[in-house]
């Protein structure tokens, strides 16, 4: 925890359980005429906005309930809880049920709208047959479980419904909704768009659409698989969560492999140092060398002790050259192969090419790394919690010309150095921007009013945020204060500061 002051702990973050869900992959045709549903979330949700994702939600209370009060509904199955849900949320989503004959019917719009009004209205439905749980039966054909990236994680289970040859259609719900498109695809079009990036999926949805194009629903449905899966941001993009000492609420530093299987590979911001993280770390080696890879190079975006893990160790799972910034070199030993990476630089994997972007502010000597896939960020933004600008040896009025250079590269995700990945760069880059300018306002505010000292102009500026840890508030108010200083809008003497 570099960034914090010297003497400040704070307590480490907490992995999330991961709560129950379903999703629907309904299907439609056969052969080489089957498609999958996939609905397109609005830009608004908090959640993978503008992502292409399957029907479904989490397990509620009304669900468990409903299953209490109706011992017979899937009385069979172990699963009946997670069948529930995924028959409420199809309800509220596309507007489909089962037509008690094993079909499925269109929802009548005033039923509809009983139930996104109340979650409980499905279960009334249900059991006075005005919606039918009888003759339902769904395929499950995968568990998959949110890895360790967010404060909200799901043990989510993807269930396959065949509509056949039906020419029913998914809709729109009255009033405000998740979606706003329906689309359906063929596996093997959807993995190609998404692997040319003209499409967002979901991790966990995108290796089960490479499921299916390898096995198709009757092999998935046969033997589910769950547990281990890889985790892929974008295409030639892969998420490695590796547990370390950093920052609350994270829990996990991303390291990423870039490349293709098979093709050369380098790792970025491998963070292993404890046992666990350096067991993680080995299997992925071997996994990756499995397939014929060479890893031929690692990057750090910068020297932060929970971005750089254990040198020794890791040498001792594959060799090859450090790839980072001089600042960076200077605190991780030398080797005759290594390079150092500066403004503008490329590398290029296979038919991607990587631009190196200088972004200081957070830590001297940080870098960021952007293609057509997206941006890894270090840490610059993050979607949960907040990136601190040490007042040592940050500087705000870099780190903020470092967000504005980000947000006008305008690509399409984000890859944080800690937390999931970000679905709209643009929005979350204005977020960070918008917050640290006000603060820098209330701090010049502060001193412009008359407050002289660290701590009364911090208790100023910080008077909208009474939970802040007051040393890292006082600490963020330094570093704004020396970017006043620095543009010539306040001075200091000694400890104090003033007005110019």
């Amino acid at each position: 925890m570099a960034e914090l002051p010297e003497g400040v702990e704070l307590p480490g973050g907490q992995v999330a359980t991961p709560r129950p869900s379903a999703a629907a992959v309904l299907s439609r045709g056969a052969g080489e005429r089957r498609e999958i549903l996939l609905c397109h979330r609005v830009s608004e949700v908090p959640s993978f906005p503008d992502f292409w994702a399957f029907p479904g939600g989490g397990v509620s209370r009304v669900d468990r309930a409903a299953a209490k009060a109706n011992p017979d509904w899937f009385a069979e199955r172990d699963d009946r809880i997670s069948l529930i849900a995924l028959l409420r949320e199809m309800v509220e989503e596309v507007g489909i049920a089962p037509d008690g004959s094993g079909g499925f019917l269109q929802v009548a719009s005033e039923l509809r709208d009983e139930v996104n009004s109340d979650k409980a209205a499905w279960a009334v439905l249900a059991t006075d047959n005005r919606l039918v749980v009888s003759g339902f039966s769904a395929d499950l054909i995968t568990e998959r479980t949110t890895p360790p990236l967010a404060p909200v994680r799901f043990k989510n289970r993807f269930y396959h419904l065949d509509l056949g040859d039906s020419k029913i259609e998914p809709t729109l719900p009255n009033g405000r909704s998740e979606f706003d498109e329906f689309r359906w695809w063929k596996p093997a079009a959807l993995l190609d768009a998404w692997m040319a990036h003209s499409v967002k999926l979901p991790p966990p949805q995108i290796t089960l659409i490479r499921d299916l194009v390898e096995h198709g629903f009757d092999v998935l449905a046969e033997d589910p698989p769950s547990g281990y899966h890889i985790i892929e941001f974008a295409h030639g993009v892969e998420c490695v969560p590796l547990p370390t000492a950093t920052l609350p609420p994270a829990t996990h530093t991303n390291c990423y492999v870039l490349g293709q299987a098979g093709g050369p590979r380098i790792l970025v911001d491998p963070a292993a140092k404890s046992a666990e993280a350096l067991e993680i770390l080995s299997a992925k080696v071997t996994e990756i060398q499995a397939t014929g890879s060479d890893i031929i190079g690692t990057i750090f975006t910068h020297r932060h002790p929970d971005h750089i893990g254990d040198l020794s160790a890791i040498s001792s799972m594959y060799q090859a050259p450090i790839l980072a910034s001089s600042e960076t070199h200077e605190v991780i030993p030398s080797c005759d192969t290594d390079s150092t990476l500066k403004e503008g630089d490329e590398i290029t994997l296979g038919e991607v090419t990587w631009t190196v972007i200088e972004t200081p502010g957070h830590c001297p000597g940080h870098i960021c790394l952007c293609s057509e896939a997206g941006i890894i960020s270090g840490d610059n933004a993050t979607v949960f919690g907040t990136i601190l600008v040490p007042s040592g040896e940050g500087d705000m009025n870099a780190y903020l010309a470092g967000l504005e250079r980000l947000r006008d590269i305008d690509l399409p995700l984000l890859f944080p150095g800690h937390g999931s990945m970000v679905a709209n760069p643009t929005r979350l880059l204005n977020r960070y921007l918008k917050h640290r300018k006000a603060r820098h306002s209330r701090v010049l505010e502060a001193v412009l009013s008359g407050k002289n000292s660290l701590t009364d102009i911090a208790s100023e500026a910080y008077s909208d945020t009474p939970d802040a840890h007051p040393d890292l508030a006082r600490d963020q108010t330094l570093s704004h204060l020396k970017a006043l200083e620095k543009s010539g809008e306040i001075y200091r003497i000694k400890k104090d500061w003033y007005k110019n």
